[in-house]
C-alpha cells in the first residue's frame, strides 16, 4: 500500500522561504514580480514571505529600476550584514581562512604554511582553528553563522576525510575543529566547493552547464548543472585521467596524468629540470609559478614549460568536452589566477583542435573570476547553502 506523505501548512510555508530567499541570493538583486514568474508562486504569497524576510533582517530593499509603462520596481537583495561565515581552504600546502560577510564580500584572510607539519592531521587542524581564531580577532563571534571546510578529497559521515594526497584515509577531522568553535561546521570537497562558488558568483553564472576546474597543487574538476534552486554539483578525479601513454610520472603513481603536467609543482618541477635547478615546491611554489609566466613573457624554458602546460589541459579539457558537452569551462584556482591569462589563448587552440568540432563550438572556455581565494570563498558557500535552504533561519 501506497503511504500518503501530507505537508503541512508550517512544511509548505517553510519551503517556500527556502525557495524564495534561494533565488534571491543567487539571482538578485530582483523584484517581486520577478520572483513571482520565476517561482510560480501567487503574487500574494511571495510579497507574504518577503516581509517576512525582510521582518527578519534577512532581506532588505536595494534600490529599483524602471518597468515598461509602470511604476518602478523595488529591487530586493540579501542582506549582506546578516552574519558572517568562515570558509577555510586546506590544500597541499597551505591552509588559506577567510572571514566573508552574507553576500561573499570578504572581510579577513590569513594564510599559513603546511610547512613542519608532516601533514599530519592534527597538526593541520591546529593550523585551522589558528586561523579561524585570527580572522575573528576583535569581531563578534555571535555574528558567525556558519564555518565551512574545503579538503582535498572525499568526506564521508558528516566529516571522516579521504585525502590521498593528504595521506589521509579515515580521519574525523571534523571532530579536530567541531569542540574548538561554536558555529555549525561544514566540510565538502574543495573542488566542489570552488564549483559552487564560481556558479554563484563567478564565472560560471548563468550556465546550463560548467565544468570548473581546481588549478592548484592538484587538479580537480566540478561539473555544475543548472537546476531550479541550486546547480548540482558533482565532482571528478579529471587531473588522474591520462593524456599521455607511458608519460610523466604522477604523485597517484600513475603515468601521463593530467596533473603530472598542469599542477603547480608539476610546472615549477619540469622548468627546474629545464634549467638544471632544485625546484622551488611547497607554499613557496605559487611564487615560482608566477615568476615562470613572467620570464615566458620571452622564449626559452619558461616559455616552453607553459606551452606544454597549455597543450596538455587543452586536452584534458576537450576530453570533458566530448564527454559531457559544457557550455562552459572555467579555469579557476590558484594556478588558473597565475598562469591562465597567459596560456588560455593556447589551451583555446587546443581544445579546437582535439574536440569535435560541434561540441567545441558550442563550449566557451573563460577565467575564473574569482581571484586567488576563491576556494576558501566556495568553502564559505557551505554555511551559506544551509541558510538558504532553512529560509534563513541560523538557529
Amino acid at each position: 500500500m501506497t503511504q500518503v506523505v501530507r505537508q503541512t501548512t508550517r512544511d509548505l510555508r517553510r519551503h517556500n522561504r527556502a525557495a524564495l530567499l534561494s533565488s534571491l541570493y543567487l539571482r538578485g538583486p530582483v523584484s517581486r514580480l520577478e520572483l513571482v514568474a520565476e517561482s510560480g508562486l501567487s503574487a500574494a504569497t511571495v510579497t507574504n514571505v518577503v516581509s517576512e524576510l525582510i521582518a527578519d533582517g534577512v532581506v532588505a530593499e536595494a534600490g529599483s529600476v524602471e518597468s515598461d509603462g509602470g511604476r518602478p520596481r523595488t529591487l530586493l537583495a540579501v542582506r549582506p550584514d546578516f552574519g558572517h561565515v568562515v570558509g577555510v581552504d586546506v590544500s597541499e600546502t597551505h591552509v588559506e581562512v577567510g572571514l566573508f560577510d552574507c553576500a561573499l564580500g570578504t572581510l579577513g584572510t590569513v594564510r599559513h604554511p603546511l610547512v613542519g607539519t608532516r601533514l599530519d592531521p592534527d597538526e593541520v587542524a591546529g593550523l585551522v582553528r589558528t586561523g579561524i581564531a585570527e580572522v575573528l580577532e576583535g569581531g563578534e563571534p555571535d555574528a558567525v553563522f556558519g564555518v565551512g571546510i574545503g579538503v582535498p578529497g572525499a568526506v564521508r559521515d558528516g566529516g571522516i576525510v579521504h585525502a590521498p594526497t593528504l595521506g589521509w584515509r579515515g580521519v574525523a577531522f571534523a571532530e579536530l575543529i567541531r569542540p574548538h568553535i561554536e558555529a555549525p561546521l561544514h566540510l565538502d570537497n574543495r573542488a566542489r566547493t570552488l564549483g559552487q562558488v564560481e556558479t554563484w558568483r563567478g564565472a560560471g553564472r548563468g550556465a546550463d552547464r560548467a565544468i570548473v576546474a581546481l588549478l592548484g597543487v592538484g587538479v580537480g574538476a566540478a561539473v555544475a548543472t543548472a537546476g531550479r534552486s541550486h546547480p548540482d554539483i558533482t565532482t571528478s578525479e579529471w587531473g588522474h585521467t591520462v593524456v599521455k601513454a607511458a608519460g610523466a610520472a604522477c604523485r597517484c603513481g600513475s603515468h601521463g596524468c593530467l596533473e603530472a603536467y598542469v599542477g603547480i609543482e608539476a610546472v615549477v618541477r619540469r622548468y627546474a629540470e629545464r634549467v638544471g635547478k632544485e625546484p622551488v615546491i611547497g607554499d613557496e611554489s605559487d611564487a615560482e609559478l608566477a615568476r615562470i609566466v613572467a620570464e615566458a613573457a620571452e622564449a626559452g624554458p619558461a616559455a616552453d614549460v607553459l606551452a606544454e602546460a597549455a597543450e596538455y589541459l587543452g586536452i584534458g579539457i576537450a576530453n570533458l568536452i566530448n564527454l559531457l558537452s559544457p557550455d562552459r569551462v572555467v579555469l579557476s584556482g590558484s594556478a588558473g589566477a597565475i598562469m591562465g591569462p597567459a596560456i588560455l589563448p593556447a589551451v583555446r587552440d587546443a581544445v579546437g583542435r582535439h574536440a569535435l568540432d560541434y561540441l567545441a563550438g558550442r563550449t566557451e572556455v573563460v577565467l575564473g573570476r574569482l581571484g586567488p581565494e576563491a576556494v576558501a570563498l566556495g568553502a564559505a558557500t557551505l554555511p551559506i547553502a544551509q541558510l538558504l535552504a532553512t529560509g534563513g533561519r541560523t538557529g
